[in-house]
């Protein structure tokens, strides 16, 4: 695949792909998810499941040109369509699934159910987003913003593994790593999980997570400018051209997020990985144009 630098180059390729993926959408009776999906349908990378809100559904006329690819499965109640869209995925009828008006901690309940969830053993949950930074020339991913208030080291292992996989999916051959700490130096005394940063980067230099280079700990200006990188005589392959972080804890991970697009005019995507299918779990306060976005990293990504 060719390399992915902005979102309109991940919209174009999926275009050129020509390949539907299935979104199972859990009661989308909010207005920015029914246009994202719209959207999306438009343009021809998704077939709609909507599961729940039939009724609303069918009187939106902007959903009508693209009624071919969407499927209408009934539910009374968000909790009954979130168990629904949630089989559909383990039932390999749905590639992708998609939160609408549904409180989150709902829907992760069904996905997460022991017995008929869709969180394959081993696999840990956790939030990658994808943000289109103007001052970046790059996509730059990373995790976790949502999830995990203070990742073990096992389970930051298996947010590298996800943010690579993400990367090469977005055609990144040998994506840049970068972990994250408001310094560069190990600190086990204050800071006792940059002990395991080196633990992981020789990991990835044995070839556990597939082609990619990670390194750690970087603070976040030296892990994006490699003029910093210079100016403070660091010696990393990152060269200040991340294109993945991964946050130590969920507070670093916010604060970046909520920071880039409130004062950057970042673009961004969400998505939940380790799941059997991404899962697209926006904001309230997201926009059209995120959730949109979203199903575009989830759909090349299923």
């Amino acid at each position: 695949m060719k390399y992915i630098a902005t979102f309109g180059e991940l919209i174009e390729n999926l275009a050129s792909v020509g390949m539907r993926k299935k979104v199972a959408v859990v009661w989308a009776a909010d207005d920015s998810t029914q246009h994202a999906v719209a959207q999306a349908l438009a343009d021809g990378f998704i077939d709609a499941i909507f599961v729940g809100c039939n009724e609303v559904l069918q009187h939106q006329q902007f959903l009508h040109p693209h009624s071919d690819h969407i499927t209408l499965v009934p539910a009374s109640s968000p909790d009954e369509a979130a168990a629904i869209a949630v089989s559909l995925v383990r039932e390999g009828k749905a590639d992708v699934l998609m939160k609408g008006l549904i409180n989150t901690d709902n829907l992760l309940r069904a996905v997460l159910n022991k017995e008929t969830g869709i969180l394959p053993k081993g696999n840990i949950l956790t939030h990658v987003t994808v943000a289109q930074i103007p001052t970046y020339e790059r996509l730059l991913l990373f995790s976790d913003a949502a999830v995990i208030p203070y990742p073990t080291h096992e389970q930051r292992i298996k947010q590298v593994e996800y943010v690579v996989g993400m990367c090469h999916k977005l055609g990144n051959e040998e994506p840049r790593v970068s972990l994250i700490h408001c310094s560069e130096k190990v600190n086990e005394k204050h800071f006792p999980f940059t002990a395991g940063y080196k633990d992981i980067a020789a990991m990835a230099r044995d070839g556990a997570f597939g082609s990619c280079i990670v390194d750690g700990p970087l603070d976040v200006k030296t892990s994006c400018c490699l003029e910093s990188m210079r100016t403070k005589g660091i010696d990393s392959p990152i060269e200040g051209r991340a294109d993945a972080i991964i946050f130590p804890d969920i507070e670093a991970g916010n604060s970046f997020y909520k920071t880039i697009t409130l004062f950057a005019g970042a673009q961004t995507a969400g998505i939940l990985q380790g799941p059997a299918a991404p899962v697209v779990v926006s904001s309230r306060s997201d926009s059209t144009q995120s959730k949109y976005y979203s199903l575009a990293v989830a759909a090349v990504c299923a």
